[in-house]
């Protein structure tokens, strides 16, 4: 590509769009199979299609797109699967909310009105957080873009739900599941979150039968009593002891149920007696089946109460709970109401509290499945990055319960069962089912949920690559390398992948688990709509640039931890790419018009060959960070190389002496360095300069070399650095010109030092502002600033600092003014009426001023002493 001319201003959105074009266009970003390279995979956890590009998404993009740039630049062969999830219930729920405004009601609607509705909508709004998603620069292989589903995740759904049942992993029953009364469906335990709310414990009296004596039980739930059908007490509590196998009256309902024995039952807990209501709580659904008890469901799908609540039907749960209470203390039947805090399971979607319901549903054994997964992790094949995350990993699989994959939803995998209307068998196929297998009718229906939206994305690391069937890029690229996520959805999905992968292909999905934080806001608390703390990063974006965002969310990142958003710190980054464009454009001062090649010269002056050799190890350090995925310690490394030793350094010495090859040598190995971090500039950049190859991502990632490391040359420039430093901190602090020139004595009882700081007194004499330097090993300077650092001692003359007579009359006047505050502070003190009626805080205050005047008097005074 021809060499480009650069603004003297960097304003991103001029060059960030169109670059991405162009590397799109020209399909840097495809990767195809190449057995003479080795792969590097990366498959995109899919973000919802009804997803708006916020702070999480930025952070999860901008690591997986750092790697993957890196990898490429190292010469994998990198591929970047992109993708988006159908998101069963956050869709359907969004275009039900849809249709209510356009005034049609879904439950009016055929399956069929209202799939195409959403596909419609799919079509419409469903690409949004992709193009939202290539604002930031992500560099994935979209020609392989991907959705869960598709024609090929959708076989691939069907294989795995055909291969689990016919391996007896798959069954449908009558279990206890969690229902959500709002989107109305069964949700999976993983998909139910606990917020801790305010509640009581209702203590509420069971009149035993032909008895004036009561048994009294503690619950949070009351309205669930109609659907109690025993009070199990445990065996060994000799206060009950007496009263097993008599019953019980439900208060209210007047209903009779027995008095049971059961070991689950904690002696310690409420007051020993637990009401058994096994269609409502999975505690009581597991002693129920022990004890051969009835299940009696009590409410609708809507969480309203059904016609086994008598007189309560058709109220809300909560109105039935109110009622119910007030009538409980009519009858004298409440004892006792505790205020408690306890956690309560709601729906990870909607936060409707969850209902545990009794239902007919399709589940996955998963102890059998569990095991590999376990030890997957534990013999090191894939590793989580933290380690500690392992812990969360571990428990949710060892505690696995069987997986409700079933769901009450229309938009989703259909459940690939078919069943006969005339013999009643059930035909579970791979494809559509015309006619029934065992009696060969035609009178066939299909079953009518879906499958849980996991049980689809947990195939995402092979199914996008081709399988089920054995295509050549599953072979190559699978398993997958890393697979970088939030920690929030470990047991959602990260679990479901590795147990899927395991059972299908015999392989682990992903080498690595890089889990990140939470992004939050500045104050430490979760962005959210309730809080209106979110920060849209599309428009942080349109104000600073991609470039300074993808910075911003690396600098202090550390693998796991959540991490706060400043606008400051995106401000401080784009300031930093402000510094590198404004480097580049002083580059080009120097080597425009000018035979300039860029290849390192034979010989090379003491800071040319300082700058080549930092650069060499910043190549190794920024590399080791990167392959052990310490994203945040490589980004700050490399953001005080360039700022510090690059600009600040390198740039000036660069205007006394050196090599303007060696200046571009470094500038374009700089740009490599930095570009999987800030791709859009440092492409721009690159392009005006003069270049081999088509774009920077295509070029190989700077590497360590042993041979440019010169330790010699960092020592001597770390001791031009340090007298440099000293005699302009010294200036700052007397406030000397800038422009005023001093003269400048070293002295140094070390040869080598002298040597160094002799043949390159030129630059200090430069950078320092001197009007002349002399290097001995010693001298007596009288009536001089001493200054002692790291390496040598210096002395400069105070006439050449300050005019004497001005410097004694301004240092008066300053402390005639601390003396006169210092005595309004002490007066102050001394006031009875101040010190008696003043908060603590405000009188300690005072006294700390007194001290902070006490000592600056001091300085002032002993400043006058030494100009006498």
């Amino acid at each position: 590509m021809e060499e480009k001319e650069l603004s003297k201003v960097y304003n991103p959105k001029d060059v960030e769009e169109k670059i991405y074009e162009t590397w799109q266009e020209n399909g840097y970003f495809h990767a195809e199979v190449d057995n003479s390279k080795k792969p590097f995979t990366i498959v995109m956890p899919p973000p919802n299609i009804t997803g708006k590009l916020h702070m999480g998404h930025a952070l999860d993009e901008t690591m997986q797109d750092i790697i993957i740039r890196f990898k490429r630049m190292q010469g994998y062969n990198a591929l970047w699967v992109p993708g988006t999830d159908h998101a069963s219930i956050a869709t359907e729920a969004k275009i039900s909310e849809q249709l209510r405004k356009e005034g049609i009601n879904k439950d009016e609607m055929t399956r069929e009105e209202f799939l195409n509705r959403a596909w419609a909508w799919k079509e419409e709004y469903g690409g949004n957080i992709v193009s939202q998603i290539k604002k930031l620069g992500s560099s994935c292989d979209w020609s392989r873009q991907r959705f869960t589903l598709d024609e090929g995740c959708t076989k691939a759904v069907r294989e795995f739900f055909v291969r689990l049942y016919e391996k007896g992993l798959i069954y449908k029953g009558e279990r206890l599941i969690n229902w959500c009364p709002k989107c109305k469906t069964s949700i999976s335990d993983s998909e139910v979150e606990f917020e801790e709310k305010d509640g009581h414990f209702w203590h509420i009296k069971y009149k035993i039968e032909n008895s004036d004596e009561c048994l009294t039980v503690a619950t949070t739930r009351p309205e669930t009593m109609f659907g109690d059908v025993a009070l199990a007490v445990n065996p060994n509590d000799e206060r009950y002891q007496k009263y097993v196998g008599k019953n019980v009256i439900i208060p209210v309902v007047g209903r009779v149920i027995p008095v049971i024995a059961d070991e689950y039952v904690d002696i310690e807990v409420g007051t020993g007696v637990l009401k058994i209501t096994p269609a409502h709580d999975p505690n009581d659904f597991e002693v129920g089946a022990r004890h051969n008890l009835p299940i009696l469901n009590v409410m609708n799908d809507d969480a309203t109460m059904n016609e086994n609540a008598g007189e309560y039907e058709g109220l809300d749960r909560y109105a039935a709970r109110k009622k119910l209470v007030e009538n409980l203390k009519i009858g004298g039947y409440l004892s006792q109401i505790k205020d408690i805090k306890h956690n309560v399971g709601t729906c990870y979607r909607c936060s409707s509290v969850v209902e545990p319901r009794i239902s007919n549903q399709w589940f996955v054994k998963m102890k059998d499945l569990a095991k590999p997964a376990i030890e997957c992790v534990k013999s090191g094949t894939t590793s989580f990055i933290p380690e500690r995350f392992s812990k969360i990993y571990y428990h949710w699989l060892e505690n696995i319960k069987d997986w409700c994959i079933s769901r009450q939803l229309w938009w989703g995998h259909r459940i690939p069962v078919w069943y006969c209307d005339d013999c009643g068998h059930m035909n579970v196929s791979r494809d559509d089912v015309k006619k029934c297998e065992k009696c060969s009718s035609e009178n066939i229906h299909q079953d009518e949920d879906t499958l849980d939206t996991w049980f689809s994305s947990g195939l995402w690391p092979f199914s996008v690559l081709g399988w089920p069937e054995k295509t050549p890029e599953l072979d190559y690229f699978y398993p997958t390398n890393v697979l970088v996520t939030g920690y929030d959805i470990i047991f959602f999905w990260v679990v479901k992948m590795v147990f899927s992968s395991l059972a299908m292909t015999d392989h682990e999905p992903f080498k690595n688990i890089l889990i990140h934080g939470l992004v939050r806001d500045s104050q430490g608390r979760k962005m959210s709509k309730s809080l209106g703390n979110g920060v849209d990063p599309l428009e942080i974006i349109e104000k600073y640039g991609a470039d300074a965002l993808r910075f911003s969310l690396m600098m202090g990142n550390s693998p796991g931890n959540d991490l706060r958003f400043f606008n400051e710190k995106v401000e401080s980054c784009r300031n930093f790419a402000n510094k590198i464009w404004n480097a580049a454009r002083f580059v080009h001062m120097n080597i425009d018009g000018k035979d300039i090649s860029g290849n390192l010269p034979e010989n090379m002056s003491i800071t040319d060959r300082w700058i080549v050799s930092r650069l060499s190890k910043m190549a190794k350090e920024v590399t080791e960070c990167l392959e052990k995925f310490e994203l945040g310690v490589a980004a700050q490394k490399l953001y005080d190389f360039i700022w510090d030793e690059f600009c600040d350094w390198y740039i000036e010495f660069s205007k006394i002496s050196g090599d303007k090859n060696v200046l571009l040598w470094t500038v374009k190995n700089i740009l490599a360095l930095l570009h999987p971090f800030m791709p859009f500039i440092t492409e721009e950049i690159w392009q005006s300069f003069p270049h081999e190859g088509e774009t920077l991502m295509l070029c190989h990632y700077p590497e360590y070399n042993e041979n440019l490391t010169d330790e010699s040359a960092e020592e001597s420039v770390k001791i031009l650095v340090s007298v440099i430093k000293s005699v302009r901190n010294m200036r700052r602090e007397k406030s000397v010109p800038h422009g005023k020139k001093i003269a400048l004595y070293i002295e140094t009882e070390n040869s080598n030092y002298e040597s160094i700081l002799n043949e390159n007194s030129d630059i200090l004499t430069r950078l320092a502002g001197l009007k002349s330097v002399s290097i001995s090993r010693k001298f007596d300077v009288p009536q001089s600033i001493t200054i002692i650092n790291d390496f040598v001692k210096i002395y400069v003359p105070i006439d050449d600092i300050v005019d004497r007579a001005e410097e004694t009359v301004r240092l008066q006047k300053e402390r005639e003014s601390t003396l006169k505050q210092l005595e309004q502070v002490e007066n102050r003190l001394k006031d009875e009426k101040f010190i008696s009626r003043a908060p603590q805080k405000i009188i300690d205050g005072a006294k700390e001023n007194a001290e902070t005047l006490r000592q600056k008097l001091k300085k002032i005074e002993q400043s006058i002493e030494d100009l006498k």
